[in-house]
């Protein structure tokens, strides 16, 4: 997901709106959203606050998940994936 437009996430990713919302909120619905959720899954946090770009990598990195890529949509907002972490 490097680059690239898209109107949504991949297939198979889950999706969260923080469109318009500014930090740290994007990171807040990141965090809530990622709870309970199978190692292996990704999340994409579509974001239009531009910190998003710098604080979603570094809940990756701090929480021990990967920070997959970033994209621009259509509608431009940031998409912004995530896979969390093996057990």
């Amino acid at each position: 997901m490097n680059g690239g437009l898209a109107d949504e996430p991949a297939a198979g990713a889950g999706a969260i709106d923080a469109r318009g919302t500014a930090c740290p909120i994007p990171v807040i619905m990141l965090a809530k959203a990622a709870r309970g959720l199978e190692p292996g899954s990704t999340l994409t946090v579509l974001a239009t606050d531009v910190a998003a770009r710098y604080d979603v990598p570094a809940w990756a990195r701090m929480t021990g998940n990967e920070f997959v890529g970033e994209s621009e949509t259509d509608g431009g907002a940031f998409a912004l994936t995530v896979r969390l972490r093996s057990a």
